[in-house]
């Protein structure tokens, strides 16, 4: 993008994201499924150059992009946990093997990837504690697991809006 002589850029604020970027990104995560001319309204853009505005925003990798909210127990899915995992090795191979493990697995939500006395937290939703016992003894089977230590949910609360920008 070239700037014109008597042309003024917003000024850069967070991670390089100036005030029109930080506009479409509040406005998106209020609403993901707000039209581009409504954006375009809101930033004060032509809807071309909103539509440049947010094509950079998702090639930087700030925009990673956009979500469906389900409800789990609508689907079936109303009993959730958190299962502490504990690895016996941590070898590149043992660690792919189990993440490609419990990514492909229907009941796994997210896997994070942890500090302290556990390796990692698993997120599942699953039908009952029946299916939640049986992903559980499926995790104990495998080789590089360790210690399983399985919390459940009781209510599962989530910020869908990052403040401040």
């Amino acid at each position: 993008m070239t700037t014109q002589p008597n042309e003024v850029r917003p000024k850069p604020t967070v991670a390089g994201l100036d005030r029109i970027d930080l506009i479409l990104l509040r406005a998106l995560q209020k609403n993901a499924r707000t039209s581009n001319k409504e954006l375009a309204d809101l930033a004060g853009l032509a809807p071309s150059s909103c539509l440049e505005r947010l094509r950079r925003l998702r090639a930087r990798g700030v925009l990673k992009g956009f979500h469906a909210d389900v409800d789990l127990p609508a689907l079936g899915r109303g009993t959730q946990a958190m299962i502490a995992v504990r690895l016996a090795v941590h070898s590149r191979d043992e660690i792919d093997a189990f993440y490609e493990h419990v990514l492909g697995a229907p009941e796994a939500l997210a896997a994070f990837h942890v500090s302290g006395a556990d390796d990692y937290l698993i997120h599942v939703a699953v039908q009952d504690t029946e299916r939640l016992r049986n992903f559980v003894l499926e995790l104990t089977s495998r080789t590089e697991v360790q210690h399983v230590e399985t919390h459940l949910v009781f209510e599962h609360v989530r910020k869908t809006v990052v403040e401040p920008l």
